[in-house]
């Protein structure tokens, strides 16, 4: 990949070295089943690309530009996403990990995540407005002064969130996750 702007591209089975994508502009591409936990990600954006099957682990994302980009099946398990360049930041995911991931103080309004692995991320003072959360595990997500208001939590599971330390009007939640909302007052809920 010699070229800076790479478009409508296929990629698959792929271990990208740390510097193979860097200042580089990829625009509607398909990585599948690729590697790309060891790039180095200054000056690189993703522009309505799909990532499939791929791997992020501990991936070091910082500055790069996340515009209309669909993740499944990937891993992101303690990636810090709290560097990357804001401006138009929309990504989804679909049946993806992101345990232990740093999503703090961005901007997902309306962000969908499909069945995903949410363990102890970090969703501290980001705004999650609108946003779906679609059979999550939020087991030990941390959601202190974050913007949740319309966002749908109504069939993710073993979240905790405490009302007075967030925004949530109008958040959707089921009976059965009312327990994840009083669980700082003690009560049992049976």
């Amino acid at each position: 990949m010699s070229s800076k702007y790479i478009i409508d591209t296929e990629v698959s089975n792929k271990t990208f070295l740390e510097d193979e994508i860097m200042y580089r502009d990829f625009e509607r591409c398909t990585f599948t089943n690729c590697d790309l936990s060891q790039c180095n990600y200054l000056g690189t954006s993703f522009i309505d690309c799909d990532f499939i099957n791929c791997n992020f682990t501990e991936a070091k994302v910082n500055y790069v530009s996340l515009r209309g980009v669909q993740f499944t099946s990937c891993n992101f398990t303690e990636v810090n996403f709290s560097m990357c360049d804001p401006l138009l930041f929309r990504i989804s995911f679909d049946d993806c990990i992101l345990d232990y991931a740093k999503l703090y103080t961005l901007k997902l309004k309306g962000t969908i995540f499909n069945n995903c692995s949410l363990i102890a991320t970090d969703f501290m003072k980001t705004d999650v407005t609108g946003a779906v959360f679609s059979n999550c595990n939020m087991h030990q997500a941390v959601l202190i002064d974050t913007i949740a208001n319309k966002a749908d939590f109504t069939s993710s599971y073993n979240f905790t969130i405490d009302p007075e330390q967030n925004k949530l009007k109008k958040a959707k939640f089921s009976v059965e996750g009312l327990k994840g909302l009083l669980t700082k007052h003690d009560l049992i809920v049976k």
